[in-house]
């Protein structure tokens, strides 16, 4: 029962960062979205915002690291735990390293941009300071069904 439990709230949790991605792609973002949960409460979900802000540093994963601190008023979120649409890029990993970040889940790989499973391979590297449990494919068919979309547009 507690296996099927976490397995559905993984999912409902992915299913929010989807909803933030597709929000993003509405915007005209690449669609990624992030949620940011503690103890079963989701702290703080966004999508990417790195042209509505004209900042190249804003994105899903960051924005909600962000937020979250914030309202916990800490720089470190131990404890906490990052759903995100897309495998992280090697800005966003070292931000969840530096966060202390417990678990990161993600759904579609990034070959050519992440740098989790591929890439740099940040966690595995020895500079890293800190390295989260990884689990990744939750939700990874409609994340990259959803990105395959987007950039089909963008062609």
């Amino acid at each position: 029962m507690t296996t099927l439990k976490t397995a559905q709230n993984q999912m409902s949790f992915m299913e929010l960062a989807l909803k933030e991605a597709r929000s993003a792609a509405s915007r005209g973002e690449v669609p990624v979205g992030a949620v940011l949960v503690k103890d079963g409460e989701v702290l703080a979900q966004d999508g990417n915002r790195t042209l509505e802000l004209n900042d190249p540093t804003a994105h899903a994963e960051v924005l909600v690291i962000r937020a979250a601190c914030e309202k916990l008023d800490s720089q470190r979120l131990t404890g906490c735990d990052l759903y995100v649409t897309l495998e992280p890029c090697q800005m966003c990993t070292g931000a969840i390293s530096f966060a202390r970040l417990r678990r990161l889940y993600y759904g579609a790989a990034d070959e050519k941009g992440g740098a989790v499973d591929h890439g740099t391979r940040f966690f595995c590297n020895p500079i890293c300071h800190h390295a989260p449990e990884v689990y990744s494919g939750i939700g990874e068919i409609p994340a990259g069904n959803l990105l395959k979309s987007f950039f089909k547009t963008k062609r």
